[in-house]
């Protein structure tokens, strides 16, 4: 019971309250250029959920290096270690989404499983982005 205890201390923490903070802030920010892009611009699924990773993971890198986990090492291989880990964790949460949606929302139309997954990627993003940028990107 003390190792599953010492194992939660480590992942809920100060440091997870303030990636929570953050991203809110860059929830909002990818959301709307994401909406945007698929229901105004008419981009589709992958090109509106892409836009909204791409941007707002650079806004990310720096509210999470510099605040979130207090990184202070300039080393290019932290940001390389990012971008892998960012685009793991969009290929697999909107990998997953698209056809977990789909099939949930079968008799719906396009639009609807689209939005649908959509939202639904972006909860399982955060779930996988936290996990690596702790325990890889930005591990000491």
């Amino acid at each position: 019971m003390s190792k599953l205890l010492d194992s939660v201390k480590k992942v809920v923490d100060i440091t997870l309250l303030k990636f929570i903070i953050v991203g809110v802030i860059n929830t909002i920010v990818g959301t709307a250029i994401m909406f945007t892009a698929y229901n105004v611009l008419h981009f589709n699924y992958w090109v509106s959920s892409a836009l909204n990773y791409i941007l707002a993971s650079i806004l990310s890198y720096f509210l999470n290096k510099y605040i979130t986990f207090q990184n202070k090492n300039k080393s290019i291989k932290i940001v390389l270690k990012f971008i892998l880990n960012i685009t793991i964790c969009y290929l697999l949460a909107y990998g997953i989404a698209k056809p977990l949606v789909g099939w949930l929302l079968a008799d719906a139309g396009q639009a609807v499983q689209d939005n649908g997954a959509m939202l639904a990627g972006m909860c399982f993003f955060v779930g996988f982005n936290y996990l690596g940028q702790r325990f890889f990107a930005f591990k000491e």
